[in-house]
């Protein structure tokens, strides 16, 4: 069968090539607006689901990955950017607080219409940050197309006090370990 991955997500392809394994990538339209009164586990697993159906109809034998992110902390949802403006507010926001991140990951098997769903929480705990530490943050990586607007894998690592969860990769986009599980579920041979 093929492997889709449906996202543009350059963070995204490059997790998934460590699995050495040929994939296609494929663009999923859909709107990533939360429902209200949403949880962010919900959102980001509804999300990823959504991403992989969107693109199911080019590929009818395929297993296709759909993966997204929420970003939050209390009643504030976070998510990518998009302007310097608003990655800087984001940032000011969440300097010197904890911040959950939800990476849902969806496994579609459009041979069998199965669908594997799991969310990997990532705690990240920004450090006590200046607004000159954010600027020049922000100016230096641009992380406008970034959950959070930090790239943990980048200098955004600079702005962390500590980081927890069950998958590293999570935080950069995409739940290897999860998806390890999935596509063996599938049959697929990892290592």
């Amino acid at each position: 069968m093929k492997l889709v991955l449906a996202s543009t997500s350059a963070y995204r392809r490059e997790l998934l090539q460590r699995f050495n394994l040929s994939f296609d990538v494929a663009r999923p339209d859909i709107d990533e607006t939360p429902l209200p009164g949403e949880a962010p586990q919900a959102t980001a697993k509804r999300l990823a689901v959504e991403k992989a159906h969107a693109v199911a109809g080019q590929f009818p034998d395929a297993l296709i990955i759909g993966s997204d992110q929420v970003a939050y902390m209390d009643d504030a949802h976070f998510g990518k950017p998009g302007t310097v403006e608003r990655a800087i507010a984001q940032l000011k926001s969440m300097s010197g607080r904890t911040v959950i991140f939800h990476t849902a990951l969806a496994l579609l098997n459009t041979r069998s219409s199965h669908v594997q769903v799991d969310a990997v929480p990532t705690k990240v705990r920004f450090r006590n940050l200046s607004d000159d530490e954010i600027v020049r943050y922000v100016n230096k990586e641009r992380p406008l197309d970034c959950a959070g607007s930090a790239k943990s894998e980048g200098l955004g690592i600079t702005l962390l006090d500590a980081l927890s969860g069950d998958d590293p990769n999570a935080l950069v986009g995409l739940p290897l370990i999860a998806l390890a599980r999935m596509l063996r579920n599938e049959g697929i041979a990892l290592p």
